[in-house]
């Protein structure tokens, strides 16, 4: 009898923050995994890396940025499939300008307030950011 190897995947993004509002972007229709969904940017861990190094290179690949991280705001698991486990570990960032160049992996981008994050993310992510403060950052226009 042989079993389903098991995977756990350590992904990083990033709340970026820049003048007040938080940056989403828009993932691309033909995205295997949450097509046309919004998300924060970042992606998943290289071997050898730091968290907050695979974070500014997600975030560089995904949106042109150069960011400042700053701290952890909070952790998740989920399991996607019986066999995979991703942990999503989510950092503030700081944007020095909000001009955005997009990689193939995304279509769109929004610098937000809360009742435009409210109207676009998952609710999956809205219960997050709701349990874990996110929309009470200091400085987050309302």
């Amino acid at each position: 009898m042989s079993k389903k190897s098991k995977t756990i995947i350590v992904a990083v993004k990033g709340v970026i923050l820049y003048q007040g509002r938080i940056l989403l972007i828009k993932r691309a229709a033909a995205d295997s995994a949450g097509a046309g969904s919004w998300e924060c940017a970042g992606g998943k861990i290289e071997f050898g890396e730091s968290l907050e190094a695979a974070l500014e290179r997600e975030i560089l690949e995904e949106t042109g940025l150069a960011v400042t991280t700053k701290r952890i705001l909070y952790a998740v698991t989920l399991l996607t499939d019986p066999a995979r486990q991703v942990v999503i570990i989510t950092y503030l960032c700081g944007a020095l300008r909000d001009e955005v160049q997009l990689s193939e992996e995304h279509t769109d981008y929004r610098w937000c307030t809360v009742s435009d994050m409210n109207a676009l993310l998952p609710p999956q992510i809205i219960a997050d950011f709701t349990e874990h403060g996110i929309f009470e950052l200091e400085g987050l226009l309302q």
